[in-house]
């Protein structure tokens, strides 16, 4: 398949990269939901899935208005994404909701600075479909409540945080090295200070982990 061509190249493969993100967020959380230990809880892991796949459908109907299938801007995403997750599955439902926690964070963080450097109405959009506050706060609450049953399990989560990075920037290599250009084109085009954005999503993440108890 060749690389998208023209102007809207960079935006093609940014919106490629947050669709396919999307669809793989919904089959992960309607996953992750069997783990809950109630009904209130998968209850809440489902609705969550229901919002990515909105999200997926706001984006992929976007591309096709740029006249790009989805499937073709996604595709060169596939392998470094599915990677990602793949080794990085919960084990149990405190492992699936700090998952939710640090990863979706981390990613909403990277995407909000991007989006800086987009026009309207795509700028909108990318901010749209970024995680509801809500959902980040019901995972903070559930690891809270198992750390103050049992502080040990602080240690358990804190190791599966710094896991959950460090797979992380991991995939942001193999992203990195899936791009064909236009996506990094974008990223730098405004003058933005990577090592310096890296910096941000550390010091935001270590904030995170200290706000439920974690250690970095």
């Amino acid at each position: 398949m060749s690389a998208p061509t023209g102007p809207d190249s960079a935006l093609v493969d940014l919106l490629g990269l947050v669709a396919y993100g999307e669809l793989l967020a919904f089959d992960r959380l309607a996953a992750d939901a069997r783990l809950a230990p109630d009904l209130r809880r998968r209850a809440a892991l489902s609705e969550m899935a229901a919002a990515e796949i909105g999200n997926y459908r706001r984006i992929a109907d976007r591309l096709a208005a740029l006249g790009t299938p989805p499937d073709d801007a996604m595709a060169p995403y596939v392998a470094a994404l599915q990677a990602y997750h793949d080794s990085t599955e919960p084990k149990d439902w405190l492992e699936a909701v700090t998952k939710a926690y640090v990863g979706d964070a981390i990613t909403d963080d990277f995407l909000r600075k991007i989006a800086d450097g987009l026009n309207e109405p795509e700028r909108q959009l990318v901010l749209d479909v970024l995680h509801d506050s809500r959902y980040a706060e019901f995972a903070a609450a559930e690891m809270r409540t198992a750390i103050a049953a049992d502080p040990r399990v602080a240690n358990r989560l804190s190791m599966w945080a710094r896991r959950l990075v460090g797979e992380a920037l991991s995939q942001a290599g193999r992203v990195a090295a899936a791009d064909r250009g236009a996506l990094t084109a974008l990223i730098t085009r405004e003058g933005v200070d990577v090592p310096a954005l890296f910096r941000r999503l550390t010091a935001a993440h270590t904030a995170r982990m200290a706000a439920v108890g974690l250690n970095n």
